[in-house]
């Protein structure tokens, strides 16, 4: 029995992990000055949504899914097809930071982006004037498995070593984490998680 290419892909990286390391790497970009929008409204139409396709690490892009004053994004191949990431954000208006941190697998010459840790700015509305730091921690959607999704949350405010746990998460999460089926790791210290929003974006 063949079986597929996803999960050799999977099974292999699970090997490399074994006998290799994995380190950061670091990127940047300005939706206005590095990004190319790929849809959206009409001219004649306000301008409340629109998609965009970013520079990431290495020819991994970033997708950047915005629409009332909120964002979604997606790191590395998205789905093919008629297929769509899925609406990954939260319930209150948000924004991400330019810069995202990559966790790349090293092993000899070979380098893989496996995870993505991501700044997210909450809006607490009416309830305080400064917004909730998350960290978004994700799975990266590669050319043979383009299953990216979110791995886990670190709530950055309020939590001591929110870096270093969001790193944790992902370098233990990222090879057993079912996209669609596992539930995302929540570390929120001591300021609770914004509440997530997925799907059609409803909590």
């Amino acid at each position: 029995m063949r079986l597929p290419l996803s999960i050799l892909f999977l099974a292999g990286l699970m090997g490399l992990a074994q006998a290799a390391e994995i380190e950061s790497a670091y990127t940047e970009f300005d939706i206005e000055k590095d990004c190319a929008r790929f849809s959206g409204p009409p001219a004649d139409e306000p301008a409340d949504w629109a998609n965009f396709v970013c520079p990431g690490w290495r020819g991994y892009p970033v997708l950047v899914y915005y629409g009332d004053l909120r964002e979604s994004l997606f790191y590395g191949f998205p789905p093919t097809g008629d297929l769509a990431p899925a609406w990954e954000s939260f319930s209150a208006f948000n924004r991400t930071g330019p810069t995202v941190e990559w966790r790349i697998l090293k092993e000899e010459t070979r380098q893989v982006p496996l995870t993505t840790i991501h700044r997210w700015f909450v809006s607490q509305g009416e309830e305080g004037d400064k917004d909730i730091e998350v960290l978004v921690v994700e799975k990266v959607g590669q050319l043979t498995e383009r299953d990216g999704c979110v791995l886990g949350y670190v709530v950055a405010t309020g939590n001591e070593n929110a870096n270093e746990k969001a790193r944790h998460i992902a370098d233990e999460q990222v090879f057993d984490f079912a996209c669609g089926a596992d539930q995302p790791v929540i570390d929120a210290g001591t300021v609770p998680l914004p509440a997530p929003a997925t799907g059609d974006g409803s909590e």
